[in-house]
């Protein structure tokens, strides 16, 4: 199926039937809207969606994503979203969705700061899900954004709208923290199963031919975004994923030189290491000895 480019919030409206009340921002209560056709786009804007009954056969970059009630989506520009469905079919939107072009927030502080707001770049099968008291908070921020839009436009127009957007995205923050917090028993399966994929990967010949394992790497084996997957693990261990895999490295390492049969350079091109005084600087700066002062030591 082809994909459409979604360039402006103007073109998300009218694909819905609803008025453009601003061109760079827009909130839409979905129930107001026409059927859409079933197509898929790469989007230039930011959209939020707040779903609250299912909605199958939605996709999200090359996934598949079934919402359940009440669970928000974030989509960023450059993302493609959509349903891969016939192109002659036609759903109709539900919930809510807010949408805003890059342009209405340059130069005000959620530009600075938008990308520090991860969850922009976490899967579809990372949504956010929230509970009834949750959601009337950011139905708040939506409706106060939309009360906005139907004022007469002044100097203040901006600033008011972009701080409750701000403020909307900074409890998704908070919903997020409680959502890694509800589900801990799924994300002790992701690291048990991190751990597992790390011995396996120096168990094999791949750290000779790729390298050290990279968080983009370990995040696709274990199927979830890089930035969930490094959201995920800090939260459970204090520690970044990068952290999390030095450690490991180090950890195997110093078994390794035990063997000393192979010199420090051998065992640096063992753990991935194209240069052995890069492998020989991590250690150190871990371990407090170089490997060759741990080998003597022990």
């Amino acid at each position: 199926m082809a994909i459409h480019n979604l360039e402006s919030v103007a073109q998300f409206n009218s694909q819905r039937g609803q008025e453009t009340l601003h061109p760079l921002i827009s909130v839409l209560d979905q129930s107001k809207s026409k059927p859409v056709q079933a197509n898929r786009y790469s989007t230039d804007i930011y959209i939020i969606f707040l779903k609250d009954v299912k909605c199958e056969e939605f996709h999200y970059g090359r996934n598949k994503y079934d919402y359940q009630e009440e669970s928000l989506l974030f989509i960023a520009p450059g993302q493609v979203f959509g349903f891969d469905l016939n192109a002659d079919t036609f759903i109709q939107p539900r919930g809510w969705a807010l949408t805003f072009h890059p342009d209405f927030i340059k130069g005000t502080s959620l530009g600075k700061k938008i990308t520090e707001y991860g969850f922009f770049s976490y899967g579809v099968t990372e949504a956010l899900h929230i509970s009834k008291r949750e959601r009337q908070i950011v139905l708040e921020c939506f409706k106060k954004i939309k009360e906005e839009l139907h004022r007469e436009i002044d100097k203040h127009t901006v600033n008011v709208i972009v701080s409750n957007i701000e403020l909307l995205l900074n409890y998704c923050l908070r919903f997020y923290d409680r959502q890694f917090i509800t589900r801990a028993h799924i994300n002790k399966d992701v690291l048990t199963r991190f751990e597992a994929l790390l011995n396996t990967y120096y168990q094999s010949e791949l750290p000779k031919t790729e390298g050290l394992p990279t968080v983009s790497y370990c995040a696709k084996e274990l199927n979830l975004s890089a930035n969930y997957f490094g959201d995920l693990v800090k939260k459970e261990t204090g520690k970044t994923a990068l952290d999390y895999i030095h450690e490991k490295v180090v950890d195997i390492a110093k078994e390794r030189i035990f063997d000393r049969v192979k010199s420090i350079s051998e065992i640096a091109f063992e753990m991935g290491y194209k240069y052995p005084q890069h492998f020989t600087r991590l250690f150190k700066q871990r371990v407090g000895m170089s490997p060759q002062e741990y080998r003597i030591a022990n």
